[in-house]
């Protein structure tokens, strides 16, 4: 369970990995599947530009302000890399409700707060 401050105090949403890490779980719902390709931008997973990584499996997931990350694993398309991804953007929550990105946008990943 992942909780975030809101403009009326503190909402909790809760975030989890379903089915062997083949989804995203928001509230209760799924809502992101690794069935789909990714876009990564350059130089965050493989040196290709952009690459495009089908993911195998969500291994954890969580929140960065406002912004739903994940961490998966995954292969690119062109070159053959397989390698884990760390803080993968996944979506957002706005007004207490979560907002998924789709796939196809170009990506990178969130990089931690210090």
């Amino acid at each position: 369970m992942e909780t975030r401050r809101g403009p009326t105090g503190r909402m909790t949403i809760a975030l989890r990995t379903l089915d062997d890490g083949a989804w995203i779980s928001v509230n209760d719902s799924r809502q992101v599947s690794v069935s789909d390709v990714w876009t990564l931008s350059r130089g965050v997973f493989c040196d290709c530009e952009p690459a495009y990584i089908l993911l195998e499996g969500f291994v954890d997931v969580g929140v960065d302000g406002s912004i739903v990350t994940a961490d998966a694993v995954g292969q690119c398309l062109d070159c053959g890399t397989r390698d884990s991804i760390d803080r993968l953007p996944i979506g957002r929550i706005v007004g207490g409700e979560f907002e998924p990105y789709g796939p196809e946008g170009v990506q990178s990943l969130v990089e931690p707060e210090r």
